[in-house]
């Protein structure tokens, strides 16, 4: 099964965070949290589309924390997570939940602050238009991480159940420019890949982290990390 029909799946949304962000999963978790709240910083009073919010682990986060934030996904049973998340935080009247198609956003042009997406390119099938599409009616910012070709996630990308597209940074540096966008910033990290953090305990996880983000931090680290958070802004 492959990309939109695996991430559709009933089984997959019920146990797609606890699959994903137990165990050393955590760490990911938090990571990946903090990598959007440093680039959306700061978010109270924004105006934010989120594309593929999944479960809405960021769209709650962001609305917690002041923002107004549409969550659009293809999935109805990952948002339903996402509403429940939602409920429970007692921000429900600050995100609205919409199933839509990223390629087509049904959106005027310039219409939010921010816009961003996490985990998603990796399935993206026309990474271009989304990328045009996310640009388009944003007034400000893009922002959204990929997995990259040159890192150890090669090893194990093809037993992944629903695919996985590696960039090379040229590559996204060319999407980045051809949907009119201008690369503020960009982060490198994980060395290991998340398959590794979340088959250890978390405890184990934050030793081998230590040793990741030691070597990451060496002339390196860039070439070798397997995940990139790329931070733009609309011409």
């Amino acid at each position: 099964m492959k990309g939109k029909e695996w991430y559709q799946s009933d089984d997959v949304a019920e146990e797609y965070d606890a699959k994903r962000f137990s165990r050393g999963g955590r760490l990911i978790d938090r990571r990946e949290k903090q990598a959007v709240l440093d680039a959306l910083a700061p978010v109270d009073g924004k105006d934010v589309l989120e594309i593929a919010c999944g479960t809405g682990r960021f769209t709650a986060m962001l609305a917690e924390r002041g923002a107004d934030i549409v969550g659009l996904d293809i999935s109805s049973e990952m948002m339903e997570q996402g509403r429940e998340k939602a409920r429970r935080a007692g921000v429900a009247d600050h995100i609205e939940f919409m199933r839509g198609d990223a390629a087509r956003l049904p959106f005027p042009d310039d219409h939010f602050d921010s816009v961003f997406a996490m985990r998603f390119f990796h399935l993206a099938d026309t990474p271009a238009k989304f990328l045009a599409e996310m640009a388009r009616v944003s007034k400000e910012q893009v922002f959204f991480d990929t997995f990259n070709g040159r890192s150890l996630r090669v090893l194990y990308n093809w037993l992944l159940p629903m695919g996985s597209h590696l960039y090379a940074s040229d590559e996204v540096e060319r999407l980045l420019a051809d949907a009119g966008l201008r690369l503020a910033n960009a982060e490198h990290d994980f060395l290991l890949p998340y398959g590794f953090y979340r088959k250890i305990p978390n405890g184990v996880a934050g030793e081998f982290r230590g040793l990741d983000t030691a070597i990451r931090d060496t002339p390196v680290g860039d070439e070798l990390a397997s995940v990139s958070y790329w931070n733009a802004r609309v011409k």
